[in-house]
């Protein structure tokens, strides 16, 4: 049987354009991440070419998406808060398609760039080796995303090395886990959601939700 393994180990392999499963705190599901994007579709067995989400955890990436989002100072304010407190996944508008740089390039399509910010403390030390990452839920396709680290090692290790929990502070078993929600952020600063989550499955219904991120989130 597999089991996660150790920060070294997943490290080595980011190094080597691998991809890995990281976890997150509840409630939020793991994530396959590497620094190719053919790396993450590859571990999750869908088409190399798919679209995946740009990991923005960087300060250094997220000041350089700042110049290419279709977005104001108040609403780009916004989106930095949705993706680094609510930890979200974020549609972001671009400002010139068809002049997106070849590091945001596996992340945009139609115009819009798809963004996962959550920075999860435990991780920092890893995640700040690696400005640019790629991102994913952590599920083989048609297959629900893996809640904690020994769920994610039975369905990917020891192909895709799996991160040990840190110190079991992702473990709660009393939350249920999803995937993050995805929010569309609209050049006027108007939000949709896009997909159901983690995040808004608390609410009574999508309007409720995106009420809650205007009322806690808009400076």
């Amino acid at each position: 049987m597999s089991h996660p393994t150790d920060a070294t180990t997943v490290r080595t392999a980011l190094d080597r354009g691998r991809a890995v499963v990281l976890p997150n705190p509840a409630p939020l599901t793991c994530v396959v991440a590497a620094t190719r994007p053919a790396a993450v579709n590859t571990a999750k067995r869908r088409p190399a070419g798919q679209a995946v989400a740009l990991w923005a955890h960087h300060p250094a990436t997220v000041g350089e998406l700042t110049g290419l989002l279709d977005l104001g100072p108040a609403a780009l304010r916004f989106a930095h808060r949705l993706l680094t407190e609510e930890r979200v996944t974020l549609l972001a508008p671009l400002r010139g398609p068809r002049d997106v740089p070849p590091w945001l390039a596996p992340a945009a399509k139609d115009g819009w760039t798809l963004l996962f910010g959550a920075r999860w403390e435990p991780l920092a030390p890893l995640l700040d080796d690696f400005p640019v990452l790629y991102v994913s839920s952590a599920n083989r396709t048609g297959r629900p995303p893996a809640a904690t680290p020994d769920e994610a090692a039975a369905v990917f290790a020891p192909d895709t090395p799996v991160l040990a929990d840190p110190g079991g502070a992702a473990a709660d078993p009393a939350v249920a886990r999803r995937a993050t929600t995805t929010v569309r952020l609209h050049p006027d600063g108007r939000t949709a959601l896009h997909r159901p989550g983690a995040q808004d499955h608390p609410h009574p219904g999508p309007d409720h939700y995106l009420a809650h991120l205007d009322r806690s989130y808009r400076s």
